[in-house]
């Protein structure tokens, strides 16, 4: 059987993939220690690692900056593939805080949770999901992805065509520079998996 590991991003909530956890057979989403100031990309990676242990087949996912976690442990879990949503699509040895300057990535101005990342979740979800919102601290930002190459692994990049914060335009310009690749469409804004399970479920299937 087919396993997907799911990976969040900033803040490393676990949370973040229950609405997609709940439509799959199997699934393991990843809790990930983003406010800790001692913990970073490394120590992720291993928590994703032992997260996928005894799996045989696995699917790895990764949204945002979960994307940083994911390469670094793609060779240790040699998955069938590798899925990126609404991804920060890292270069070799790239640092998450660098990642916005090579990229061209430019902060929305007047930027705020409500109307970036939450704008199309459903007011139940958004306050059942205010236990789950953590601040990502500074360490993983100033960490090298360590990998080499992309992986020699299929890759499918989805971007929201309703994200505020990565807007499709900029997701569909990365993908292409970065992995030669153009971006699978979904409905949603940037946290998909809340606002648009099933849909995220349909393409990971």
């Amino acid at each position: 059987m087919t396993t997907f590991i799911l990976v969040p991003g900033a803040g490393g909530a676990a949370w973040y993939w229950h609405r997609v956890v709940a439509l799959l057979e199997s699934a393991v989403a990843v809790d990930l220690p983003g406010p800790d100031p001692d913990a970073g990309l490394p120590e992720y990676a291993d928590l994703v690692a032992r997260a996928a242990e005894g799996r045989d087949r696995i699917v790895l996912v990764a949204q945002s900056m979960g994307a940083f976690t994911a390469l670094q442990v793609c060779e240790r879990l040699a998955p069938e593939r590798l899925v990126l949503l609404n991804a920060m699509i890292p270069a070799p040895g790239e640092t998450p805080g660098d990642w916005w300057d090579n990229t061209g990535w430019e902060r929305p101005v007047g930027f705020s949770i409500e109307t970036h990342f939450l704008h199309d979740v459903p007011t139940e979800v958004v306050a059942a999901g205010a236990g789950h919102a953590y601040e990502e601290a500074d360490i993983a930002f100033e960490q090298p992805c360590e990998f080499a190459r992309w992986p020699d692994v299929p890759t499918t990049v989805l971007a929201g065509r309703d994200d505020r914060f990565f807007p499709l335009a900029f997701q569909r310009r990365v993908a292409r520079e970065r992995l030669g690749l153009d971006v699978v469409e979904l409905p949603g804004g940037h946290l998909a998996a809340l606002s648009e399970p099933e849909a995220v479920v349909t393409a990971l299937r």
